[in-house]
């Protein structure tokens, strides 16, 4: 996470780009990065919904409709676009009142997924919400874009559910594993949660390494200037952690993300999603 990379905030035109925001800004603020504000727009979503009967009339009235078709799309995608810079501009707003000094927005046309690859080189932190336009529109607990979007960067994601709370309790979901190993180093070298008390959770099945591998994350954040705590408990990990995270009032998770195949996940599920839709806290993910 090097000082000179910027915080990515993904946003869309739903009631949930306040909160991306505002986490948003939280994170650009702890860490003294420039913050960004992307809003991608669908290009499928401007074409046009009138059918096109052109095959069945005279050539030159076939070439004045789609004369008019062409300008109708022109006239959606500039309507799109002003939409959007007010949009952006009302959050970038937003984010300097929260106190952050750097703040840039960006529109594009695209997939958001393909235009978030393209981005990820320059990004320290992409921020999103777990749900959009489209979830809020089929009241699905998980947005859609979430699950493609973690599998395709590896760069850490702040997937946020509603409203903002500054975190004052920080639980890492350890498993002893490189991606939730080289979390512990991030969390450790980073400002973001500089100064929070941080619970160490392993759950699962018992290993013989565990205690060992407990006691690294808790020295590794103690000699960082963290005040820790750890807890091994066996069973479930949704529910160790959803358990956990309710008793000590945890205000953000910190977990691994998506260790199998997007084909082994889709066959017998991903612990990832499920502590996605079960949660109700902002969650960091690792890759």
């Amino acid at each position: 996470m090097e000082n000179q990379k910027k915080v990515l905030a993904c946003v869309d035109r739903s009631r949930f780009a306040d909160y991306v925001a505002d986490h948003a800004a939280w994170a650009a603020r702890r860490m003294d990065a420039p913050l960004e504000f992307l809003h991608v727009i669908d290009r499928h979503s401007e074409q046009s919904s009138a059918q096109d009967h052109s095959g069945a009339i005279g050539i030159d009235a076939q070439q004045d409709l789609l004369a008019r078709l062409a300008e109708q799309d022109e006239a959606r995608s500039r309507q799109a676009r002003e939409q959007g810079r007010i949009f952006l501009n009302r959050l970038r707003e937003r984010a300097i009142a929260a106190g952050v000094t750097q703040v840039d927005v960006r529109q594009r046309h695209g997939e958001l997924e393909e235009t978030l690859v393209e981005q990820a080189k320059g990004v320290r932190l992409l921020v999103l919400g777990r749900r959009g336009e489209s979830a809020e529109a089929t009241q699905r607990d998980l947005g859609r874009n979430v699950e493609r979007v973690v599998r395709a960067l590896s760069r850490p994601i702040l997937a946020i559910t509603e409203d903002f709370q500054e975190p004052r309790r920080v639980m890492v979901a350890f498993d002893g594993g490189t991606v939730t190993r080289r979390g512990i180093e991030m969390v450790a070298a980073s400002p973001l949660f500089r100064g929070l008390p941080i619970s160490l959770l392993m759950s699962g099945k018992d290993r013989p390494d565990a205690r060992k591998q407990l006691d690294w994350a808790s020295s590794t954040l103690a000699a960082a200037g963290f005040e820790t705590t750890t807890a091994l408990v066996p069973g479930d990990a949704e529910t160790v952690i959803a358990t956990a995270v309710k008793e000590q009032a945890i205000d953000m998770l910190v977990m691994g993300a998506f260790g199998h195949s997007a084909l082994r996940s889709l066959l017998f599920g991903s612990k990832t999603t499920e502590l996605l839709r079960s949660s109700r806290i902002p969650t960091l993910l690792l890759r």
